[in-house]
């Protein structure tokens, strides 16, 4: 393995272990409220950071399902609720949700 290869690894290797040891406060504290009493800076860039581009992600990729299922939906008569459960649900937690509450 090449010196460049070995560096890049080991930058990798502390990258993740640096993230994964910042991120654990936020997934090792108890439920937040949503009022953000009780939220801090560690768990609103974890929000930012993680949660709010999975969140855009499964938004796009809710709808693209979405628009695929959209003739099966309209033949079974639960359009809304397809709607509901593939783009209006991550859309909502992704925009309107308080930074840094994961739980609302």
């Amino acid at each position: 393995m090449g010196t460049v290869k070995k560096k890049s690894l080991v930058f990798l290797i502390a990258a993740v272990l640096l993230f994964t040891w910042a991120a654990s406060p936020v997934l090792a504290k108890r439920k937040q409220s949503i009022t953000g009493e009780d939220r801090n800076a560690v768990s609103m860039m974890f929000d930012l950071v993680v949660l709010r581009p999975l969140g855009l992600a499964a938004t796009v990729i809710g709808t693209a399902f979405f628009v695929v299922s959209l003739p099966f939906s309209v033949l079974g008569g639960n359009t809304g609720e397809a709607a509901k459960k593939l783009m209006v649900e991550p859309a909502k937690y992704t925009f309107t949700r308080p930074l840094g509450a994961e739980d609302y």
